[in-house]
């Protein structure tokens, strides 16, 4: 668990998607703050401190302090980040308010490690292949893990993780695995077979065209 992130914001008293559009063309951002049974309050950032943000993982699934105005600070997730879609521009963002003591569900991006030196991999030529970069954990705000490891060293060429897999943090679970069910275990890694290429070579050369019978 790490540290909460700061983010300064402003309050905002301009709404629609014209007043977003000259919010942006001055570099800001409009995003909303709600949750925990208190009113949304609309809000903006400055862009070039939102793109450092998104810059780091953590970002997304840690507590964040949004402060507003100069007031005090409010634990908050991110919950969504609308993005421009081709240019580097954040449209529009939520934060969600969290309430200290209560279980909370949030996605944590998987780390793969040792894949270097995976056993299919280096032995055997596999490949690894990844079906899942983040899971949904369900904890206190004071538990959330910046990343969950997947340890990829001893797997050989046809095995796989899946969640049941996965070591949690303590005070942290998995919030699939509480569903019962086969489909519930999902795999998140695989250790698969080297492609092989087949060559084909023709052994017997085209036949060349008979010549014409000579007309008697």
């Amino acid at each position: 668990m790490s540290d909460d992130i700061n983010v300064i914001a402003t309050s905002r008293s301009v709404f629609g998607k014209g007043a977003s559009r000259r919010l942006r063309r001055e570099n800001l951002v409009p995003a909303i703050l709600y949750g925990a049974g208190e009113e949304p309050v609309a809000i903006q950032l400055k862009h070039n401190e939102v793109i450092k943000h998104l810059e780091n993982e953590a970002f997304y699934s840690q507590l964040l302090q949004v402060t507003v105005d100069g007031g005090e600070s409010v634990r908050t997730l991110l919950k969504d980040v609308q993005r421009h879609p081709f240019k580097q521009q954040i449209l529009h963002m939520d934060f969600v308010r969290v309430v200290a003591g209560a279980e909370l569900q949030v996605s944590v991006p998987l780390h793969f490690i040792n894949e270097d030196v995976c056993a299919g991999v280096k032995n055997e030529g596999g490949n690894i292949s990844h079906t899942e970069n983040e899971v949904l954990v369900a904890c206190l705000p004071r538990n959330i893990p910046e990343s969950i490891e997947v340890d990829m060293a001893a797997l050989a060429v046809g095995e796989s993780v899946h969640l049941s897999s996965l070591t949690m943090p303590e005070g942290v679970r998995l919030v699939e695995l509480q569903d019962a069910g086969d489909d519930s275990d999902r795999q998140v890694a695989s250790v698969n077979a080297p492609r092989v290429e087949v060559e084909t070579t023709d052994d017997a050369a085209p036949a060349a065209d008979a010549p014409a019978a000579d007309a008697e």
